[in-house]
C-alpha cells in the first residue's frame, strides 16, 4: 500500500473518531443550539486536514452572517469553508445516509435539500430563512452538483429567495485546488459517476495540495435571479484570478 495512503488513513480515522466523541460529550452536558454545532463542525474540519496534512489559503474576509455561494469541487469543498470560517451548509439529501458523514453533517446543523420532492424545496428555504437570522453564515452551492473545475457552471436561483426574503447579505466565494506539482486541478475533483469511496481513497494518496479560498464583499440583492447571475460571474471571474499570496491569509492547522 502507498505509505502516504496508509499514513493519511490511519490519522483520519483518528481524528473521525476524535471529533465524534467530543460530539457526543458536549451533547451529554445540554443540547446544542445552532451556532454551537457549527462552531463544533469548525473544530472538526480543521482536525480533520491537520490529520491528512492539507493546507488552505484564506483571500478576503470570511462573512459572520448572511448567505455565502460558492463553486463545488468535492466534498473536501465543507472541510476548507467549515474550516475558514464558522458555518451551516445546505446538502443535497442523500449525504444523511453515507457513512460516518452523514451522521457529522447532521451533527453540524447542515439543511438537507431533497431535490425529487418539490415541497422540499420551500421548506428548505423557510430553514434558511431562520438560519440566516443566526451570526454565522449559511453556505450554499448553487450549481446544484461538483463539478471537474473547467468552468463554473449556472447558479439555481431558488434557494437564493431565503436572502431576498429576509434581506439578508449574500457573499460571492470561489474554491480552486492548486496541487504542489503538475497534476491538474480535475484529478482531485469529485464530479460526474465517481464514487465517494474511489474519490477519498485516490485523495489520500495524492500528493499534497492546497485549498485557496476567495471572498467577494457582501451585497444585498433585490430579487433572486439577479443575485444568482451577479453571483455566478463573480464566482466565475475569481476562479481566474491570479494568487496574490503577499495579501493572503496563510493557514494550516
Amino acid at each position: 500500500m502507498n505509505p502516504r495512503r496508509l499514513w493519511r488513513m490511519v490519522r483520519l480515522a483518528s481524528a473521525l473518531v476524535e471529533c465524534m466523541i467530543r460530539f457526543a460529550l458536549k451533547r451529554l452536558q445540554r443540547p446544542l443550539s445552532p451556532v454551537e454545532r457549527a462552531m463544533w463542525l469548525q473544530s472538526a474540519c480543521r482536525g480533520v486536514l491537520n490529520s491528512i496534512g492539507i493546507s488552505y489559503r484564506i483571500h478576503g474576509t470570511p462573512p459572520s452572517s448572511g448567505l455565502v455561494v460558492s463553486n463545488h469541487l468535492s466534498y473536501l469543498d465543507i472541510l476548507f469553508y467549515s474550516a475558514a470560517m464558522p458555518c451551516f451548509f445546505v446538502s443535497k439529501a442523500e449525504v444523511k445516509r453515507w457513512p460516518y458523514f452523514g451522521a457529522a453533517a447532521r451533527a453540524g446543523g447542515t439543511i438537507f435539500l431533497d431535490r425529487g420532492r418539490r415541497a422540499s424545496a420551500a421548506a428548505v428555504v423557510q430553514q434558511m430563512a431562520n438560519r440566516l437570522n443566526l451570526p454565522v453564515p449559511l453556505l450554499l452551492f448553487p450549481e446544484g452538483t461538483s463539478t471537474d473545475g473547467c468552468a463554473v457552471w449556472r447558479f439555481h436561483s431558488g434557494l437564493f429567495q431565503s436572502a431576498i426574503d429576509t434581506h439578508a447579505p449574500v457573499s460571492a466565494a470561489a474554491i480552486r485546488y492548486i496541487p504542489n506539482d503538475e497534476t491538474p486541478e480535475s484529478t482531485l475533483c469529485w464530479f460526474g459517476d465517481a464514487g465517494f469511496s474511489s474519490h477519498l481513497w485516490k485523495t489520500l494518496a495524492a500528493s499534497t495540495f492546497t485549498a485557496e479560498i476567495m471572498f467577494g464583499e457582501p451585497v444585498v440583492y433585490g430579487d433572486r435571479r439577479s443575485a444568482a447571475q451577479a453571483t455566478q460571474e463573480l464566482v466565475a471571474e475569481m476562479r481566474t484570478l491570479e494568487a496574490r499570496p503577499v495579501e493572503a491569509e496563510y493557514v494550516r492547522n
